[in-house]
């Protein structure tokens, strides 16, 4: 899925080329539409977002959010604008945007499109397993989950990071993954930031000492800074690529860890692939591996 680095490079592409430009028209696909569509307003998911402007696009975790500001074009005298909404999408597992040209290649099956013109460009909203989500809303607390998120990761201080790690149980990285911790890290990136802090990802939260936990605030800063410079040397203005071959051990199992030679491990549960160096991020007996 897209997480924090790749978001920021997409927010930051779209900010620059999107803001200011009226959405002239709105296309569902017949099938994959309606399913990744949700208009909480009311008034339909194409005619709330046709004819209004990008005001601001921010990332939000692992949540992309298009401020739209009221209609353009002349009013009846005294009459008040609509109050502005928010287009947030949440790609999930398999979503992507584009923003190409209408003649452009389609990065894949493309279920929503925003048209503008001058220049004429459409954002598709490109997903090959329909999983993501497109919320068209009034009150961004109205959307599941996203007042539950926690603090974005580039943003917890390290005494924010040690207060919240105290309220969770489990397994590091099931707790480093989840939004209502911190807010953008999921499955890829959380196998970055343990290699990097030489945790192993199967160790409990109520066994890392102070000192691990505070190296573990650092290495999640260290990787996901680091991340969006390559990200964004290896993506350019083409948003729905998904650069991952600086990985140092993520879908690299069976090759050799970059820091130490040891040969990167891989496990898969819960259709969710875990690597990481046995070398460098020991964990003695946990899970018995």
């Amino acid at each position: 899925m897209p997480e924090l680095p790749e978001l920021e490079i997409v927010q930051d592409v779209l900010e620059r080329r999107l803001v200011g430009r009226r959405i002239m028209d709105v296309s569902l696909s017949p099938k994959g539409g309606p399913i990744v569509v949700r208009d909480l307003t009311g008034q339909g998911f194409r005619q709330g977002l046709t004819g209004r402007t990008i005001e601001s696009v921010q990332r939000r975790g692992k949540f992309l959010l298009f401020g739209l500001g009221t209609e353009t074009g002349p009013k009846p005298a005294g009459s008040r604008g609509e109050p502005a909404l928010t287009l947030a999408v949440n790609p999930k597992l398999t979503g992507r945007l584009q923003l190409s040209s209408p003649a452009g290649k389609k990065a894949g099956p493309v279920h929503v499109t925003l048209h503008f013109e001058a220049p004429t460009e459409e954002l598709r909203y490109v997903d090959q397993k329909r999983m993501g989500q497109l919320y068209l809303t009034a009150r961004l607390a109205s959307i599941p989950t996203f007042a539950e998120m926690g603090p974005d990761a580039l943003e917890a201080s390290p005494q924010t990071f040690r207060t919240r790690l105290r309220r969770f149980r489990g397994e590091i990285k099931g707790v480093l993954s989840r939004e209502q911790f911190v807010a953008g890290i999921g499955n890829a990136y959380a196998d970055e930031i343990l290699w990097q802090a030489r945790l192993h990802p199967y160790r409990k939260v109520s066994t890392l000492s102070p000192e691990e936990i505070d190296g573990l605030h650092a290495a999640m800063n260290v990787t996901l800074r680091e991340s969006i410079e390559k990200v964004e040397a290896a993506m350019g203005e083409d948003i729905h690529l998904k650069p991952r071959d600086f990985f140092a051990v993520h879908m690299r199992g069976g090759q050799a860890c970059p820091r130490c030679g040891g040969r990167i491990s891989e496990i898969t549960a819960q259709d969710r692939i875990t690597n990481f160096c046995r070398s460098c991020q020991p964990g003695g007996l946990i899970r018995g591996l």
